[in-house]
């Protein structure tokens, strides 16, 4: 197929962009900038420039496709439900050009939308609209979409992690060392799900592959990794001590990542490793954090 890849350069996209190329698929890379397209070009990928806030770029793209793969996203969290809110403009952009067709395109959202109930592992085929979590948006979009016709499914997705980046686990590596200790909250236990940047990416090929309307996948390959393992890795690579933050004291410690902190919001796979024949193999989150250089990261 001829894949559009939205946020062909960032850190998920330009791994689907490489597992699709090596599948025999080509791919359209959408990137914002001349860096971004002489990095596409290089790994053998077609070029389309477009932003995220320029819809019309958005439906360029679009139009040159069979099947798209949408990876990008604004990851500035201080405007988290605004940013979610454009995602779902993009979405429903790409609706615009694939409705009357059978052409696929394949979304991403976040696993936390699949729990109905605090604490019990996200499920593929639940849908949480009350979930607090902004990124509704995306889903709902992609209802909307379901609703007219267009051949739309869903990624969910974790912490995706590799030595480089884990997610939301990223910024708590600054906080660290912002702040000299290495935190959790209350007694650690919460958990958060994850998935490793190459079991993630073969998993979007699979799904676009199969191309099922309204289907949604759990890229999770663990379950749940209690907070307080993953405190326990940031301390021994950063070398600080590791503490526990009273709930209270949780938004004045990590700021805006006070809101994910702790939350306790496992995820269950097992519909999507049935489904698709998903066997994730990559090292796990803790295995990640100990092997990554902490010294080269940027401060």
């Amino acid at each position: 197929m001829r894949i559009l890849v939205t946020g062909a350069t960032g850190f998920i996209g330009s791994a689907v962009v490489s597992e699709l190329l090596k599948s025999g698929h080509q791919v359209i890379g959408m990137t914002r900038s001349d860096e971004g397209a002489r990095f596409l070009e290089a790994a053998g990928a077609e070029v389309h420039h477009g932003t995220l806030e320029d819809l019309d770029s958005i439906r360029r793209g679009a139009e040159r496709a069979d099947a798209i793969i949408h990876t990008a996203f604004d990851h500035d969290f201080s405007r988290y439900a605004e940013n979610c809110e454009k995602d779902g403009r993009v979405i429903r952009a790409m609706g615009d050009v694939l409705k009357g067709s059978s052409r696929p395109l394949l979304i991403t959202s976040a696993t936390g939308l699949g729990s109905a109930v605090l604490g019990q592992p996200a499920l593929e085929d639940v849908t949480n609209f009350e979930h607090p979590i902004p990124r509704i948006a995306s889903e709902l979009a992609a209802n909307d979409l379901l609703d007219i016709g267009v051949n739309v499914s869903v990624m969910r997705l974790p912490q995706v992690h590799s030595t480089v980046k884990q997610g939301l686990i990223s910024p708590m590596i600054e906080i660290a060392r912002t702040k000299g200790v290495s935190a959790y909250v209350g007694d650690g236990g919460n958990r958060f799900p994850a998935g490793h940047l190459g079991d993630v990416a073969l998993l979007y090929r699979l799904a676009i592959e199969r191309a099922e309307p309204g289907a949604r996948y759990n890229a999770v390959g663990e379950e749940g990794v209690k907070a307080g393992e993953i405190a326990e890795a940031l301390g021994r690579g950063l070398s600080l001590p590791v503490v526990s933050i009273e709930p209270d004291r949780a938004a004045e410690h990590f700021g805006w990542m006070a809101m994910f902190a702790g939350l306790d919001f496992p995820a269950s796979s097992a519909k999507t490793r049935q489904i698709l024949g998903w066997n994730p193999i990559g090292p796990g989150l803790i295995a990640d954090l100990d092997a990554m250089e902490y010294t080269k990261l940027v401060a």
